[in-house]
């Protein structure tokens, strides 16, 4: 029997942390020491003229490509950089450490596996650190690495390892959305426990980070469960000539979520008609099953009329439907939130209308907790806020579905896109009788 070459796994992280913290330096050295730069690259590394003490090339300039950054010495814009390993394939996001950047880091980090929150073994535990930590749980990723950066400068201090992983435990339980927390001590400037195991820990027991990026489980981020296919287009080839293609009709998109499977019973919502699969395609070829993150074309049994925006889904565990929202964002204008004010909100494959009914509270990040009724949001504030929409939704809540639960605001007029939002799970589910109408 032939062997089945399987697809090698891709893992998505970003990195987060304060300013100076260490994080693009640790970027450049997973990719300088994982072999993973060309050799023009590594010229003009030792080309540069940032050449730091000691001889060493300044590895963070892999990422900090933007001439203020590479002058101040700091992240401003995300980076996004690829690497591969034979076990494992990697894309990781360089986001900035700022305060004012936080909107930069919610960015980033909204499509990540894991994240990696970078400690400065001198200053521990600072609010940024708390900051970073609280979003990597509010966008849901399920995996958190806390690397303990700069080591070396605290003389690889088991106790001092000890007294960070502590406070960050201390909080941790607030948080309650990871499903493993890693804390990993390195010195990403000399490249101790990044790629190659420190013999300065003979304390730490556990992996380097470059072996636990390549081992940690996550075949079971995905959603599998419930079906959500968010139709983007109807796939109509216009090609007269071919007459194998002529009555084609397919409904393109990606799986947010669920298996779909030839034969399978589906509910074309918002309309609630019910059909059939009949088939699947992806680019060249049929096949008898896909299942989410997946991009194909579905071909359904009965002719109903679907368009870009519509949702196909599973006729067990239905989503929400509903034009009353209830999230959670993070505002990223200069200009405050206010209630009252009227915005584009794009969630899935479809832009409604929408407005901001009320702005319940406001979080402080230094306790977790919410503050009130604010008057607005500021630019990098994280609130909870209640909007309506010009049409019902059908959606799920962002801890349920990170594709089906996730929307952006836009302001209207100048199509900037101003908060990133996490729905709260819906209080009305799509009603079954919906699925009655068989035709």
């Amino acid at each position: 029997m032939p062997h089945t070459q399987h697809p090698i796994e891709l893992l998505r992280f970003n990195t987060c942390g304060s300013v100076d913290d260490g994080k693009s330096t640790l970027i450049g050295r997973l990719l300088y020491d994982s072999k993973n730069l060309m050799e023009d690259q590594i010229e003009a590394l030792e080309r540069s003229a940032d050449i730091t003490g000691g001889g060493q090339i300044n590895l963070a300039n892999l990422t900090d490509g933007l001439r203020a950054e590479r002058e101040q010495g700091i992240t401003i814009d995300v980076a996004y950089r690829y690497f591969a390993t034979p076990k494992r394939k990697f894309i990781v996001a360089d986001t900035p450490g700022h305060v004012q950047y936080t909107r930069n880091m919610v960015t980033g980090a909204s499509t990540a596996n894991l994240s990696i929150v970078l400690v400065d073994a001198r200053q521990g535990v600072i609010e940024q650190t708390r900051r970073h930590t609280y979003i990597a749980s509010l966008l849901g990723i399920p995996h958190l690495v806390i690397a303990v950066n700069k080591m070396d400068l605290v003389g690889w201090s088991q106790e001092r390892f000890q007294e960070i992983r502590d406070e960050i435990e201390s909080f941790l339980p607030k948080l309650d959305v990871f499903r493993d927390v890693k804390f990993i001590p390195i010195s990403a400037l000399n490249g101790d426990n990044v790629v190659d195991t420190s013999k300065h820990t003979p304390w730490y027991e556990g992996p380097n980070l470059l072996a636990h990026l390549e081992n940690v489980h996550i075949a079971s981020d995905w959603n599998l469960s419930s079906l959500r296919f968010p139709v983007q287009w109807v796939n109509r080839p216009n090609n007269p000539t071919d007459h194998a293609l002529h009555d084609f009709r397919g409904l393109s998109g990606q799986i947010a979520s669920g298996i779909v499977r030839k034969g399978q019973q589906v509910v074309v919502l918002p309309i609630g008609l019910k059909t059939t699969v009949k088939d699947i395609w992806n680019y060249d070829h049929s096949m008898p099953e896909a299942f989410c993150p997946q991009s194909v074309t579905l071909c359904l049994e009965h002719d109903i009329d679907v368009s870009r925006g519509d949702m196909i889904v599973g006729i067990e565990d239905l989503p929400g439907r509903s034009s009353e929202l209830h999230a959670r964002i993070c505002w990223m204008n200069q200009r405050p939130l206010q209630a009252g004010k009227k915005y584009f909100l794009r969630h899935a494959t479809q832009t409604v209308q929408a407005i901001v009914t009320s702005i319940e509270s406001r979080i402080n990040m230094d306790a977790f907790e919410p503050e009130p009724e604010p008057a607005g949001l500021a630019m990098n504030d994280i609130g909870v806020i209640r909007l309506k929409t010009a049409k019902p939704l059908i959606f799920d809540g962002y801890t349920t579905n990170r594709l089906t639960g996730s929307f952006i605001l836009i302001e209207q007029g100048t199509n900037a896109t101003v908060a990133a939002g996490m729905l709260h799970a819906p209080t009305e589910a799509v009603k079954p009788e919906y699925t009655d109408f068989a035709i």
